[in-house]
């Protein structure tokens, strides 16, 4: 009988360890669905944010791509490689909510979402208003 409360001990132990890696496991690189970039997902205090860290086509006649499209003319000027795109991301629930995406393509800026299917498979939900009125896309993490 004494070896139950210890099994219970480490049981315990473990899931609380468990536990605290998982908010962390969206960190790395994940490659988005057209195969065109590489979004690099980080830590800043208790929030979680994202950058796009490889193009496969970074440049546009010889030059850095820049971020045209955005409705800021004074941010139309920044180049895409290294802007961060997802912001605010918090971790609840075995998800991380609350954040926004920005998409250069249409220079408008989401609510979003995301949640993992698997260790390598991201689900990323960019919504107006409410998360049903959105559109999900699925980030293979980077080997």
């Amino acid at each position: 009988m004494r070896k139950l409360p210890f099994l219970m001990l480490l049981f315990v132990a473990v899931s609380f360890s468990a536990f605290a890696q998982n908010k962390d496991a969206i960190v790395g690189k994940w490659l988005n669905p057209s195969g065109e970039g590489q979004i690099e997902i980080y830590k800043k205090g208790d929030k979680y944010y994202g950058k796009l860290a490889w193009m496969k086509e970074p440049n546009l006649n010889g030059k850095p791509k820049l971020d045209a499209k955005n409705p800021d003319e004074k941010l139309q000027k920044r180049a895409l490689l290294n802007l961060e795109i997802l912001k605010d991301f918090v971790y609840d629930d075995g998800k991380w909510t609350d954040g926004t995406i920005y998409d250069p393509k249409s220079g408008k800026t989401y609510s979003c979402n995301m949640s993992l299917k698997s260790t390598d498979v991201l689900n990323v939900r960019g919504y107006v208003g409410i998360s049903l009125l959105g559109r999900s896309e699925t980030f293979r993490r980077v080997k």
